[in-house]
């Protein structure tokens, strides 16, 4: 270990990257080559490994100082990847994010008065606008306009809203929407943290408005509906519909809360995306409180929206929970901007609804000026074909973007030891396999990565 150390190349390193990190590097290079000589791996070749030393040691640097966390190329065509990080920011929202991020901000500190300000504020009053714009009933007076608060993600806004409005009692849930979401956790499983207790009306399938109202006892503090994330039911099946949902929940004095999940603000049927209601159409349903998530269809960062009833929505944000849950300054600042897009209608600053409303021809173009791109590139075959993207990220599980996909095979790779070539690259290429191909969908590449694509693509085959 000394004599490596004062070898003039691990000096250079010692002074560029520092004692302690080179050391390690050095110890596992050093480790790595005895475990390989003990196993007679380096017989003939034993000289030409320990003068590869300072090499192998800048590799183990680069590997173990490098950020694990990186951006990659989406390839795969689905817009809400949620393994890839969900929703791209916009610029603005980078931008924004990125100002806040490099000094001091005001993120509760009222600039009119001097005292300490709230922190949710900076979210609220554009919610307020945006909620404002819709007629929603009842709405028409202050105290009864829709209010809204962030949280840290939509289970959180679940847990915060369900242990303010039913610890202690009794939540009617229908057997058909008790999901599972993504990493393993359940609804009752957060449902049971919440401190509420889960009541479970209907069967898998059908669910009548009958079977809620039977449920309904001295104990019960709230009717939930949960969107059925990742899946679609269809044939035998029934489902009360929000507004008699509402209608039930009115008639016995009881609080309706939808768990949306979905973050949608905006009408997606001229899109192809039929029957995915948003936050708009819950609230004008009359739901209480409404639990939707920020980087979903909405397009922003990670983040829990808790919108509804101001009554309920006071109660939420007193409730010692809210601060546990509580999001930062980075995520007021990405959210900020995002809904600064909705406020001004600029919805194709917003990246994911940019790629929900490309059309196909326009992918089919790209494809075709990457595919003449690729064509230089001996031993292998391109072929553009008809494809779909899907939404992803447990919202729309049914809906189906017509796109054109590049489809790739070559001559000295299997689709496999391509795609884990692909996935290799600086940045990763993450791409999906279809009838033995790679298959590139260019929705949801930016134009700005093309050239890297490219690039990536090349170095993969070589």
């Amino acid at each position: 270990m000394d004599e490596v150390l004062r070898t003039s190349r691990i000096s250079e390193t010692l002074h560029r990257e520092g004692r302690a990190a080179t050391t390690d590097a050095v110890r596992t290079v050093l480790d790595r080559l005895r475990a390989e000589i003990a196993q007679g791996g380096l017989e003939n070749s034993a000289q030409q490994a320990i003068d590869g030393v300072p090499d192998a040691v800048d590799r183990e640097l680069r590997l173990s100082l490098a950020p694990s966390l990186q951006t990659v190329i989406n390839a795969t065509g689905v817009i809400l990847h949620t393994n890839l990080g969900r929703a791209p920011l916009a610029p603005a929202a980078i931008e924004h994010l990125s100002r806040i991020a490099s000094g001091y901000s005001n993120l509760e500190f009222d600039l009119a008065s001097g005292d300490r300000g709230r922190l949710d504020h900076h979210a609220q009053r554009l919610f307020e606008r945006l909620l404002a714009a819709h007629n929603y009933g009842d709405s028409r007076s202050e105290e009864s306009r829709p209010e809204a608060i962030v949280v840290n993600n939509c289970a959180a806004a679940v847990l915060l809203a369900l242990n303010t409005i039913a610890e202690g009692g009794e939540v009617i849930v229908s057997r058909g929407e008790l999901v599972e979401i993504g990493g393993s956790f359940r609804v009752p499983e957060i449902m049971a943290k919440s401190g509420a207790q889960l009541r479970e009306v209907g069967t898998t399938n059908r669910t009548r408005l009958s079977d809620y109202e039977k449920a309904i006892g001295a104990n019960t503090k709230l009717l939930l509906r949960v969107h059925r994330s990742n899946f679609a039911m269809v044939g035998f099946t029934e489902q009360p519909t929000a507004l008699e949902l509402v209608s039930l929940g009115r008639k016995h004095r009881i609080p309706v809360m939808e768990d949306l999940g979905n973050g949608l603000l905006v009408d997606l049927t001229a899109a192809g995306v039929q029957d995915e209601h948003g936050l708009h159409d819950s609230l004008r349903a009359g739901v209480d409180v409404v639990c939707v998530s920020g980087d979903k269809l909405m397009g922003g960062p990670q983040a829990g929206i808790l919108a509804g009833r101001r009554e309920l929505i006071k109660r939420m944000r007193s409730n010692p929970l809210f601060r546990a849950l509580r999001v930062d300054k980075l995520t007021y600042a990405a959210l900020e901007a995002t809904l600064l897009a909705y406020v001004r209608q600029d919805y194709a600053e917003v990246p994911i609804l940019r790629m929900i409303y490309t059309p196909a021809p326009e992918i089919r173009e790209r494809a075709q000026n990457l595919i003449e791109r690729l064509g230089q590139l001996p031993g292998i075959q391109c072929e553009i074909v008809e494809g779909e993207s899907v939404i992803g990220g447990g919202a729309a599980p049914t809906a189906k973007l017509p796109t054109f996909l590049i489809c790739i095979s070559c001559e000295n790779h299997t689709a496999e030891e391509l795609q884990r070539s692909l996935r290799a690259q600086s940045p990763p290429v993450i791409a999906r396999i279809e009838d033995d191909r790679i298959a590139l969908d260019l929705r949801t590449v930016s134009q700005h990565e093309e050239d890297s694509l490219y690039l990536g693509i090349c170095d993969a085959l070589g």
